[in-house]
């Protein structure tokens, strides 16, 4: 018996009483291997002897650690805005200047540091609009219609809540691609919506087809209630590029399904391949006619993380909503209210994405030969990952169409595979641990994105520099070669 007569008790909060949905949850991007991975860098700087010298992290989208130089017109302005006495600076261009102090303006007391509107500052949700609408060739985009957010994650976790409704047979099901990217498994399984899952055609490039669409949602209405279909495009983990055709076809199946649509397309400006064009899904239900776009309900969603910019910290983003009830978008504005708002100089970020140096204006030519040599670096490097790794016997790769990822299959000896079950590991995540430790490079396996019975694969980010990135293709390829023959 303690002192107050309480003696021992159990926690109030344990693993048996929390909530049993967040137990559910995964999020391969950053489980068990870069968990490893963090532990091995830490060995490596107590004086531990490893077979390497560093740890390669190309398991994440994260361009800037990984060497990506900032956009110097963007970390101008955000410096203005930080600190407004660099104003009075003169190493300062005019017209980082002229934006900095347009953002302040339509700040709470001219800073930074004070909240904004629920659905984000008004200036910028009406330069954002003005962005679409270019982007689209005209078609008209409504401020009202634009909520900014904490990154694309954000606004698709709220939107997936909207959804989220209903009990047993009647409980929400979401169409979800496999491979997919874990932010909607986990998602999905935090609110206990149901996953319905839609497999890519590996065989064609990881395209999308309609008829695999029908199967899901023909299986899932047996046992759920299908409301929404999303689409990742350019794709994540698996680097395709939708065409115009196929566009059409999953708009045509959402509004003979009676399911809203969410187009997550925070890769954008990441197309790489010749042939291939980033077809936004908004322009084309608008091009379609009214009897789609008066009809289908999308969800739309950017970012500021991906593309040239790689200003993944940041947390800026921004999501478009079209056709949605009246009264929803009143709930809507209600639940995102519930967070305050989002970063500021995420929101800030975003503005500048949208609004870039024009032609007339002094950073122009400075702007354009940074993007350009960002998406060209990425180009190349997409290629050459592609290349050399159809040069290891047992890796096939498709091509980097777009985004900032490969996803490779492996033919795994059934050594391998008997020795992944007996450590109750998944052949892909067997396989990425030894790599790691024998090589120190961090990629992830293909069972966290999921991935058809039977097949392996691992997600690579191309973004290290490209030094680095020969080193890493090298090091796999020669690991390639030791493993299958150490379990041939």
């Amino acid at each position: 018996m303690t002192e107050n007569g309480l003696g021992h008790r159990e926690r109030v909060l344990n693993v048996d009483t929390m909530n049993p949905n967040v137990k559910r949850i995964e999020y391969a991007v950053r489980g068990p291997i870069v968990q490893r991975a963090v532990q091995i860098e830490k060995e490596l700087k107590e004086g531990v002897k490893k077979p390497f010298t560093e740890v390669i992290k190309a398991n994440i989208g994260d361009a800037h650690a990984m060497g990506q130089k900032p956009i110097t017109f963007f970390r101008q302005v955000i410096a203005l805005c930080v600190y407004p006495d660099l104003l009075e600076d003169e190493k300062f261009p005019e017209d980082a200047k002229n934006r900095a102090r347009r953002i302040l303006q339509a700040c709470g007391g001219g800073s930074l540091g004070a909240y904004s509107a629920s659905s984000g500052i008004e200036v910028i949700r009406q330069d954002v609009a003005k962005y679409i609408e270019k982007r689209d060739g005209g078609i008209p985009s409504n401020p009202d219609n634009i909520y900014l957010s904490t990154g694309a994650s954000d606004a698709i976790a709220t939107m997936l809540k909207l959804l989220t409704s209903g009990e047993g047979k009647t409980r929400t099901g979401v169409m979800i691609s496999i491979p997919q990217y874990p932010l909607y498994s986990a998602a999905l399984a935090e609110l206990a919506a149901v996953q319905i899952s839609y497999y890519l055609d590996e065989d064609k490039c990881w395209s999308l087809d309609v008829n695999e669409l029908r199967r899901a949602v023909k299986a899932a209405r047996e046992h759920c209630n299908p409301r929404a279909l999303c689409i990742i495009n350019p794709g994540n983990p698996t680097g395709q590029v939708q065409s115009r055709q196929c566009i059409e076809n999953v708009i045509r199946f959402a509004a003979e399904e009676h399911l809203f649509l969410m187009a997550d397309e925070v890769y954008q400006d990441n197309v790489y391949m010749e042939g291939c064009q980033f077809h936004s899904f908004k322009k084309v239900l608008f091009e379609m006619g009214s009897e789609y776009s008066s009809v289908v309900e999308l969800a739309s969603f950017h970012s500021t993380s991906k593309c040239y910019m790689g200003e993944c910290g940041f947390r800026g983003g921004y999501m478009e909503v079209i056709n949605m009830d009246p009264e929803v978008k009143l709930q809507l504005t209600k639940l995102v209210s519930v967070r305050l708002c989002p970063s500021i100089p995420g929101q800030a970020l975003l503005d500048l994405v949208v609004n870039h140096p024009q032609p007339d204006e002094p950073s122009y030519a400075t702007f354009i030969k940074e993007r350009t040599a960002n998406l060209h670096i990425l180009s190349e490097k997409a290629k050459m990952t592609e290349q050399v790794l159809n040069t290891v016997p047992g890796i096939h790769c498709n091509p980097v169409q777009g985004a900032m990822y490969t996803f490779p299959r492996l033919t795994l000896p059934e050594k391998a595979i008997n020795a992944a079950k007996e450590k109750e590991q998944a052949p892909d995540m067997f396989y990425c641990m030894k790599l790691l430790e024998e090589t120190g490079i961090c990629l992830v396996p293909g069972s966290g994105f999921g991935q058809r019975d039977g097949t392996y694969h691992f997600r690579m980010t191309i973004l290290p520099a490209t030094e680095k990135l020969k080193i890493v293709l090298e090091k796999i390829r020669e690991f390639h070669k030791r493993f299958t023959e150490e379990f041939s």
